[in-house]
């Protein structure tokens, strides 16, 4: 079974998004840095689910890839 976590995060940094800090358990928090309002997203360590992956993109504004 593919995981997409490390696809997911080559992405966001690509795009300009910056890990933020550790979140609860074994999620992440990132923002991007040129926003005039903050906007956070929550990545998990372990994404298993390329539904997730898009979506996960998606609520960063990027398009679907899996």
């Amino acid at each position: 079974m593919a995981t997409y976590e490390r696809e997911v995060k080559r992405l966001l940094v690509k795009a300009g998004w910056e890990r933020v800090r550790q979140s609860a358990g074994s999620h992440e928090q990132w923002q991007h840095p040129g926003n005039r309002s903050p906007k956070t997203i929550t990545v998990p360590s372990k994404i298993k689910s390329r539904h997730t992956a898009n979506n996960i993109l998606k609520s960063a504004g990027l398009k679907k890839v899996f």
